[in-house]
Protein backbone atom coordinates (compact mmCIF):
# COMPACT_ATOMS: atom_id res chain seq x y z
CA UNK A 1 0.00 0.00 0.00
CA UNK A 2 1.23 3.71 -1.07
CA UNK A 3 0.32 6.90 0.11
CA UNK A 4 0.03 10.26 -1.18
CA UNK A 5 -0.05 13.02 1.25
CA UNK A 6 0.04 17.02 1.85
CA UNK A 7 1.57 18.28 4.66
CA UNK A 8 1.43 21.72 6.18
CA UNK A 9 4.15 24.36 7.94
CA UNK A 10 2.34 27.13 9.63
CA UNK A 11 5.75 28.76 10.14
CA UNK A 12 6.84 28.59 6.21
CA UNK A 13 3.05 28.90 5.21
CA UNK A 14 3.61 25.99 2.86
CA UNK A 15 2.16 22.96 1.37
CA UNK A 16 4.18 19.68 0.73
CA UNK A 17 3.14 16.76 -1.47
CA UNK A 18 4.83 13.37 -1.04
CA UNK A 19 4.29 9.71 -1.73
CA UNK A 20 5.50 6.80 0.71
CA UNK A 21 4.89 3.38 1.65
CA UNK A 22 5.35 4.03 5.29
CA UNK A 23 3.54 7.42 6.49
CA UNK A 24 4.05 7.40 9.86
CA UNK A 25 7.57 6.87 9.34
CA UNK A 26 7.70 9.17 6.51
CA UNK A 27 6.01 12.31 9.37
CA UNK A 28 8.80 11.50 11.61
CA UNK A 29 11.09 12.07 9.09
CA UNK A 30 9.99 15.47 7.58
CA UNK A 31 9.98 16.65 11.48
CA UNK A 32 13.68 15.82 11.99
CA UNK A 33 16.62 17.73 11.00
CA UNK A 34 17.44 16.17 7.48
CA UNK A 35 18.79 17.77 4.50
CA UNK A 36 15.74 18.57 1.83
CA UNK A 37 12.99 21.07 1.34
CA UNK A 38 11.43 19.73 4.81
CA UNK A 39 14.63 19.22 6.66
CA UNK A 40 16.06 22.31 8.74
CA UNK A 41 14.57 24.76 11.75
CA UNK A 42 10.63 24.54 10.78
CA UNK A 43 9.88 20.97 12.25
CA UNK A 44 5.96 21.89 12.39
CA UNK A 45 5.51 19.83 9.14
CA UNK A 46 1.09 18.47 10.07
CA UNK A 47 -0.23 16.00 7.84
CA UNK A 48 -3.58 17.73 6.04
CA UNK A 49 -4.25 15.04 3.28
CA UNK A 50 -3.92 11.69 2.36
CA UNK A 51 -4.95 8.93 0.08
CA UNK A 52 -3.98 5.29 -0.48
CA UNK A 53 -2.87 3.24 -3.29
CA UNK A 54 -2.43 -0.13 -3.75
CA UNK A 55 0.83 0.13 -5.78
CA UNK A 56 3.96 2.27 -6.21
CA UNK A 57 3.19 3.70 -9.95
CA UNK A 58 -0.37 4.90 -9.18
CA UNK A 59 0.67 6.60 -6.07
CA UNK A 60 3.62 8.22 -8.27
CA UNK A 61 1.47 9.67 -11.15
CA UNK A 62 -0.94 10.98 -8.27
CA UNK A 63 1.68 12.81 -6.59
CA UNK A 64 2.98 14.16 -9.71
CA UNK A 65 -0.23 15.39 -10.60
CA UNK A 66 -0.86 17.00 -7.70
CA UNK A 67 3.02 18.85 -8.12
CA UNK A 68 1.76 20.23 -11.73
CA UNK A 69 -1.28 21.79 -10.14
CA UNK A 70 1.56 24.40 -8.83
CA UNK A 71 -1.69 25.87 -7.58
CA UNK A 72 -2.19 26.79 -3.71
CA UNK A 73 -6.24 26.97 -3.91
CA UNK A 74 -6.83 23.75 -5.77
CA UNK A 75 -4.14 21.84 -3.36
CA UNK A 76 -6.75 23.15 -0.86
CA UNK A 77 -9.75 22.60 -2.34
CA UNK A 78 -8.45 18.60 -2.01
CA UNK A 79 -7.51 19.11 1.20
CA UNK A 80 -11.16 20.48 1.93
CA UNK A 81 -13.18 18.21 -0.04
CA UNK A 82 -11.31 15.40 2.22
CA UNK A 83 -13.92 12.24 1.44
CA UNK A 84 -15.25 13.33 -1.83
CA UNK A 85 -14.35 12.40 -5.41
CA UNK A 86 -10.96 13.99 -6.40
CA UNK A 87 -10.39 15.44 -9.16
CA UNK A 88 -8.41 15.15 -12.40
CA UNK A 89 -4.51 14.96 -11.91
Amino acid sequence: MYTVYILYSTILNKYYVGCTSSLEDRLKKHNTNHAGFTGGKHLDWELKYSEQYDNKSEALKREKGIKRWKSRKMIEGLIGSAGSAHPDS
